[in-house]
This record gives structure tokens, C-alpha cells and sequence, in this order.
């Protein structure tokens, strides 16, 4: 693929075959050692122009970052919406379903001082109660049943992607915690923070990957994005340049791939440029 580094104007115009962003709410519970209690959350679905019921369709789980919500890709940047309208309607990419939670829980106390651990914590919830009950409701490839067993087996049709806190959480919830049931992955600014081991991080990317092999779970794309000039730009580089040096499993340009805006900083200019590339390798 010929990646470019700025959103091409053809994707930002008003395209005539909309798709539509619905709201979904779940019942879930915090999951907490010895004091889990329930909560009911939301998140906002994406269905592609001409969604029907009667066919399958891959579904990518899309995360926002710290102190924001749900509403964040499609709701504060609506723009997001028209990218993806355009991208489906030129054949960019296929007609996906886009879902996008939060790990949050809507306390803005809690939420505050434990960003950190709800970006692993969020793997129960995630396998538990969202992907269920988002794959009962909407046409995906699981066919309504949403057995772990099943689950498992169409994970080649499910991808979790998310940008800065929400990268973390994509490492964190869904392929350290969740290789089972996702095959694709899209970490857009950032692995661990400012503050993380790198070398906990490489450990625990390298044990995924291989332990996914010998399971007969292989991964089917990483794709890592950031801008040179990111604040999570020096810690993601080092921990992946780290991981490719020790774990011969990924290979770039098969199931890898580190993609450098040169410039680009920690912002939805960004994010969204990153998400337009994904998708054009998501779920081929």
C-alpha cells in the first residue's frame, strides 16, 4: 500500500451514500476483585450505507483517548463519518461495522486516577459483555452466536484499534488480554507512556505472539501508527524496534507495519489518517 501523510480532500467531501452512527447501550459490571457492581454504558455504532441484516460484516472495536468518551470519533469529529462514508463508497475499503466504547465508567473521580488500569481492566468487560452483546445485535460474522467457542473461531473478522490511552488499551486489553478473538490490530500513538517498562512491554508482545502460534491463533496485521513529532512517538518506536530485534513472527509488510507521519503530532489529524490506512488493510 502507498501511504500518504495527508487525508486526501476526496474523503473529507459530502458523499451522498451516508452511512448511519446509531447509539448502543449494554449492561456490564466493573469487574472489580471482590467488589465488581453493575453499570450500564453506551457507545456509538457505525453501520455502512446500505447495512443489511441479511449479510456478514467485519466489525473494528475503536477506542478514544484520555479525559474524552464515546463521543469522540464520531460525535466531536463527525468528519470521521464522512471519511468512512467516502472510503466505502470509492472502494477504498469494504463495508465494516464500527463500534466505538469507552473504558471508562463515567466517574469522573475513579475515571481520573485510574486511566492506567482501566486500560487493562477493560479486557473483562470488553470479552464479557460488549463483543457479546454488539455480535447478538448486528450482522457479523459470529451469526448471532456469541459463544466463546465462536467467538474464538471468527476472530479473523474483528479488530480493535485506538489512539493514545485507547493505544495503550489496544495493547493491553485486547492483545495481551484478548488474542483469542481478535486477528487485527491498529495501536495509534503510543504502547506503554511515559512511564511504562519497555522492557515488560517487549516481553509481553513477544509471549503473545508466540503463544498465539502455538495455539494456532496467528496474528494477521499489527499496525502501528504515529508521528515523528508524537509524544508517544520515542516510546513506541523503541519498544517495537526492540520487539522485531527478538520475535521473527512479525514481518513487515505481511503482518506489520510502523507507519511514520513525518511531522505529525498527538492529534485527530493524525488519528484519522491513521484509521484511513488501517482500514485498507484490516480484514484482507
Amino acid at each position: 500500500m502507498n501511504y500518504v501523510f495527508e487525508m486526501p480532500e476526496a474523503m473529507l467531501k459530502e458523499c451522498d451514500r451516508k452511512g448511519t452512527v446509531e447509539r448502543f447501550e449494554y449492561d456490564t459490571f466493573t469487574y472489580d476483585e471482590g467488589d465488581s457492581k453493575p453499570m450500564h454504558k453506551g457507545a456509538w455504532v457505525y453501520l455502512p450505507y446500505g447495512y443489511d441484516a441479511g449479510k456478514k460484516y467485519n466489525v473494528l472495536y475503536l477506542l478514544h483517548g484520555g479525559a474524552v468518551n464515546e463521543d469522540w470519533w464520531f460525535k466531536m469529529f463527525p468528519d470521521s463519518v464522512t471519511i468512512l462514508d467516502n472510503m466505502i463508497n470509492d472502494g477504498v475499503c469494504e463495508p465494516c461495522i464500527i463500534v466505538t466504547p469507552t473504558y471508562y465508567r463515567g466517574d469522573a473521580e475513579f475515571d481520573k486516577e485510574k486511566g492506567e488500569y482501566l486500560t487493562e481492566h477493560f479486557a473483562i468487560e470488553l470479552r464479557k459483555d460488549l463483543i457479546p452483546t454488539v455480535e447478538k445485535k448486528y450482522s457479523t460474522y459470529a451469526d448471532g452466536d456469541v459463544s466463546e467457542a465462536n467467538l474464538i473461531a471468527t476472530r479473523d473478522h474483528r479488530a480493535f484499534a485506538g489512539l493514545s490511552l485507547g493505544s495503550m488499551t489496544t495493547y493491553r486489553a485486547a492483545f495481551y488480554n484478548n488474542y483469542d478473538l481478535f486477528a487485527w490490530y491498529g495501536p495509534f500513538s503510543g504502547c506503554c507512556g511515559p512511564f511504562g517498562d519497555h522492557e515488560v512491554e517487549v516481553k509481553r508482545i513477544c509471549e503473545t505472539l508466540e503463544n498465539g502460534e502455538k495455539n494456532g491463533l496467528p496474528l494477521k496485521y499489527l499496525f502501528c501508527c504515529n508521528g515523528d513529532k508524537d509524544i508517544a512517538y520515542a516510546e513506541h518506536t523503541d519498544i517495537m524496534g526492540k520487539v522485531l530485534n527478538k520475535c521473527d513472527i512479525l514481518k513487515k509488510g505481511v503482518n506489520y507495519d510502523f507507519f511514520t507521519i513525518p511531522g505529525g503530532v498527538h492529534d485527530m489529524k493524525a488519528w484519522q489518517l491513521h484509521l484511513y490506512h488501517a482500514l485498507q488493510i484490516f480484514f484482507k
